[in-house]
């Protein structure tokens, strides 16, 4: 007789969702509550460097964008507690352990956004990265997971686009302008890159979550594609990209790039980042003023249930 871990693993092979009632390995639990909760924990921190730029928007077109932006974001967050909620952790559990700095959450939003160009280029490398990454999410072998992913990587699409268009706009701008631009990819560029996470001889969960279709391509697999993909939408902006080893390879198909630093990859996620602070600073002092509001709706409901009964 097969143990339960072999039909597991069996109809993960066989391309069958698992679902929040099926029997799962504890790992693979474990491995999806920390991904799906630093998924979701890297959309709500990143509502923070975009919302700083919505009163300070070049028009109202861009203001209007921003603000439908940052409003799917809360609601990519959203969707992903819901989806870790169904593995047997509470919201008030998920965000507690972003509070208290035990959970992760993606290293690219400890950057600041010194320019208006910065919330471009997070739209076009950011999003780019992250959709990237995302697509094969929803063919993850968790299926809240997939299907939240669905609607979520439409969006990030979208963002993808807008951030490029806005650029696009610079580019064709006055000097002061296409200088801001390039200033803005030299400070984007890396970073985006490092978003893929360590290389895969230092990653220490990659074998795992690809063996259970929690993921179906390697952080370097990814990072190689992102890159091949980003060079011709970068010439057509016109801008440099700040890597000197960055070269078409004829034998491998693919281009090379330089090394990352991934000493400060490690220190930004270790919390020593430029804006690691600020940022947990500003989701406590949010959760903390919006305490009441949490109750009110919290004691209505209650009200509402004894009507009913």
């Amino acid at each position: 007789m097969n143990s339960p871990e072999t039909l597991f693993q069996q109809r993960v092979d066989a391309e069958i969702k698992i679902e929040a009632r099926d029997w799962m390995p504890d790992e693979y639990r474990k491995t999806l509550i920390r991904q799906i909760s630093q998924h979701a924990h890297s959309e709500i921190v990143g509502m923070l460097p975009e919302g700083n730029w919505i009163t300070r928007a070049p028009n109202l077109r861009r203001k209007l964008i921003l603000i439908s932006k940052v409003q799917d974001e809360a609601g990519h967050g959203l969707y992903l507690y819901s989806a870790a909620e169904t593995l047997g952790i509470t919201r008030d559990q998920l965000f507690d352990q972003l509070h208290t700095g035990k959970a992760k959450y993606s290293s690219i939003f400890n950057y600041p956004t010194l320019t208006w160009a910065d919330i471009g280029a997070i739209g076009w490398l950011v999003d780019g990265a992250a959709i990237m990454n995302q697509v094969m999410l929803c063919r993850t072998s968790y299926g809240p997971y997939a299907r939240a992913m669905v609607k979520i990587c439409k969006e990030e699409s979208f963002h993808q686009r807008q951030g490029y268009e806005s650029l696009l706009a610079l580019s064709k701008g006055s000097a002061a302008q296409q200088k801001m631009l390039q200033e803005a990819v030299n400070r984007w560029w890396w970073p985006s890159i490092m978003m893929f996470g360590p290389s895969d001889s230092e990653s220490t969960n990659s074998e795992k979550s690809m063996l259970w279709k929690i993921k179906r391509q390697s952080n370097d697999d990814l990072r190689q594609r992102f890159v091949d993909a980003t060079i011709d939408q970068a010439r057509i902006l016109g801008v440099t990209l700040p890597d000197d080893k960055l070269k078409w390879n004829e034998e491998r198909g693919h281009y090379d790039f330089g090394e990352i630093d991934w000493t400060e990859f490690w220190n930004v996620v270790k919390g020593n980042g430029p804006c690691n602070k600020q940022r947990l600073e500003a989701r406590v002092k949010a959760w903390n003023e919006g305490e009441w509001v949490r109750e009110a709706a919290m004691a209505h409901a209650e009200k509402r249930k004894k009507k009913a009964a």
